[in-house]
């Protein structure tokens, strides 16, 4: 690393524009588009598209004006006006989105068949709910029969 002779660019004077200079600049190009037949850019929203290609792209060096070059990789951003959205073609949906709706209608279809009793889960829960139910039976007969039972008792014992 010298440190001699050069100085590098960093401490340099930083160089502000007066607002007398900006408003003088701005003024000049508005009469410079006034007096082109440019339209200013606050009318530019107008339908018309009158040399917006000239706007976008940059003076061409060189040969490049002699020469037309398309880049494949180049993306152009063309603004596209509402009137001209097609809202009614139906939009293709991403993977994601398709796995989605298939798994919501494979759960749907699941639950009906559920539902009617279809399903293994579902024959498994009514055997289960039947054995349950056969219990339930069973208990309520037993304690009819106890009381049945101690009743009769307490009938003979009064005697």
């Amino acid at each position: 690393m010298p440190r001699g002779g050069k100085k590098g660019h960093k401490g340099r004077g930083k160089q502000f524009s007066n607002p007398e200079e900006i408003d003088r600049q701005m003024r000049a190009q508005r009469e410079k588009e006034a007096n082109g037949g440019v339209e200013p850019e606050s009318s530019a929203d107008s339908d018309e598209e009158s040399s917006d290609d000239d706007y976008d792209q940059p003076k061409k060096k060189g040969v490049e004006g002699l020469i037309e070059i398309e880049n494949p990789n180049r993306v152009s951003h063309k603004s596209k006006k509402v009137a001209e959205l097609d809202t009614s073609a139906p939009k293709e949906l991403s993977r994601r989105e398709r796995e989605e709706i298939e798994k919501q209608r494979a759960k749907e279809r699941y639950m009906k068949l559920h539902l009617e009793g279809k399903t293994e889960q579902a024959r498994a829960d009514l055997a289960r709910l039947a054995i349950i139910k056969k219990q339930r039976e069973d208990a309520a007969k037993k304690r009819d029969e106890l009381r049945k039972e101690k009743e009769v008792d307490e009938s003979k014992s009064k005697r």
